[in-house]
């Protein structure tokens, strides 16, 4: 069903490409109703226009707050144009139809972000844009309803084609994306009152995004997916190679949350399955990308690799050597771009600007979402206990707490093997934290060349000596663990007797 477009309502905060828009309804002879900066920009271009109090023969009041919200406004966009009774009360009460509405919204989002006026961010609540657009969507029989600036080319297109009118299925495709604008308007709005509240749980939570990019399949090929983020600008940017997939997105989060909380241009950390599986700290680059991949380099085939300094060439040369899907750093120079680039398919992400903001961490199950704050404890002695009769060495302390802070990242149960900052025996995902004791030491066995003291991290405490007793017969001078097993003095007994040094943490890094 062709719909006509005789008169158009336009009322838009950004003002972008209106000319080649008011130019296609100057041809096609549609009348012209604004308002405030727009109608004054419209006039600024040389286009005819009838102001909105003029139309409405009521004056803007409350420093603009009301313009819009007016009978004849709505009555002539939400009128059903086959309906006899509708008809007679547009004539009887002297209204018009309005048949196309542009409108885009007062920029809150921004606003909220740029400043900490509160009263400048309530006043770029939008009320009359978004009631308008959603008297136009509802009424998609009848109006055309266009509020962002990026569906205007193919507004263009739809009434070039159609010479002056609309098709139905265009117009029903405006007013579900208008719904969903207006959806996430108000979505914008409600948390940013939850957050000035203080509050992460409210009765009604909203969950809203914009899709960055549809990806090629989810974690198997006959599953959809999509990434969506609050942020239009995720602040990674790909210099090379082929599309990224949801398994890389979800490897490439996890790396760019342990990458950073190491020390700035010192730390490299290898992802499979979005599990560690080699990380290092040293202040030489190359080396410190060395020692990640001794940990584990089988498992680092296939792996995301994450450094947060910039690479250059001789590092780059090594990180040929080896099959990888992602790289992740802080800038390229051009001599590592030229070796890297050499593999067409690899992925170069540029995360210099990548900032980790996330507050709530959401898990979706059975229509049904799981939501908690980020495990983003930050780590300093003092959230630590001694325990046991034998005191860590500086330099046991400060692995100890490495080995710890990597431990959380590690699907539980997991336990971390570590030697001089850096992993050399990681176990996780299993059920008994036995076994992953045991995985930790085995990998440390097949691949670890250390001479140095070595040391272990669990992410919730040892209900039974057993898995501690493995890790001290396979040569860890000391463990940290969190406390909290009823059987917390036989650990602390255990340690005694072996003159390991045991430490005790305050809290709890179960990661599943």
């Amino acid at each position: 069903m062709m719909k006509k477009i005789r008169t158009a309502l336009i009322s838009v905060s950004n003002k972008n490409d209106l000319k080649p828009l008011l130019q296609i309804l100057k041809k096609n002879k549609i009348k012209l109703i604004s308002s405030g900066g727009t109608y004054k920009e419209i006039r600024r271009l040389k286009f005819n226009c009838i102001e909105i109090s003029k139309f409405t023969g009521s004056n803007e009041i409350l420093d603009g707050r009301v313009k819009t919200l007016h009978p004849k406004i709505h009555a002539g966009i939400l009128n059903k144009r086959n309906n006899k009774s509708h008809m007679r009360e547009i004539r009887e009460n002297n209204y018009e139809n309005i048949d196309l509405v542009i409108v885009n919204f007062y920029p809150f989002e921004k606003t909220f972000r740029e400043t900490k006026n509160q009263e400048k961010i309530i006043e770029n609540i939008d009320i009359g844009g978004p009631a308008m657009v959603r008297s136009a969507a509802k009424n998609y029989n009848d109006v055309t309803v266009i509020c962002n600036n990026k569906y205007y080319p193919s507004f263009l297109e739809e009434i070039k084609k159609n010479k002056g009118y609309t098709s139905l299925d265009f117009r029903k495709k405006m007013a579900r994306i208008a719904f969903a604008e207006t959806a996430y308007y108000d979505s914008a709005i409600s948390n940013y009152f939850n957050k000035i509240s203080n509050i992460n749980f409210p009765d009604k939570k909203v969950i809203y995004g914009n899709l960055i990019e549809e990806l090629r399949y989810g974690e198997n090929p006959h599953q959809k997916s999509a990434l969506y983020s609050i942020d239009r600008d995720l602040k990674l940017e790909k210099i090379h190679g082929k599309e990224l997939s949801y398994n890389n997105y979800n490897d490439m989060f996890t790396a760019l949350a342990i990458s950073k909380t190491l020390p700035k241009n010192r730390g490299t950390v290898i992802i499979k399955h979005a599990n560690p599986c080699g990380v290092s700290i040293n202040k030489n680059n190359l080396k410190s990308f060395k020692l990640a991949l001794e940990c584990d380099p089988i498992s680092a085939f296939g792996g995301i690799i994450s450094c947060n300094f910039k690479i250059f060439k001789n590092l780059a040369i090594e990180l040929n050597k080896i099959f990888l899907e992602v790289i992740i750093a802080n800038g390229f120079d051009k001599e590592a771009l030229k070796v890297l680039k050499k593999k067409k398919n690899l992925r170069l992400i540029d995360a210099t600007k990548f900032n980790k903001s996330e507050i709530l961490k959401f898990k979706s199950q059975n229509e049904s979402i799981l939501i908690q704050s980020e495990d983003k404890v930050e780590f300093s002695k003092k959230d630590f206990q001694i325990v046991s009769k034998r005191k860590p060495t500086k330099a046991q302390f400060e692995n100890l707490i490495f080995a710890f802070n990597i431990c959380r990242f590690v699907q539980s149960n997991a336990i971390v093997i570590a030697s001089d900052n850096t992993t050399i025996g990681i176990g996780s995902g299993q059920p008994s934290r036995l076994d992953s004791c045991k995985i930790a030491i085995d990998k440390m066995r097949k691949f670890s060349r250390t001479k140095n003291e070595i040391v272990a991290a669990s992410d919730a405490f040892f209900p039974f000596v057993d898995g501690f007793e493995k890790l001290v017969q396979s040569g860890v001078s000391a463990l940290i663990q969190p406390r909290g097993s009823i059987r917390d003095k036989e650990i602390v007994n255990f340690a005694n007797r072996t003159g390991t040094v045991l430490v005790f943490s305050k809290t709890r890094h179960f990661r599943h």
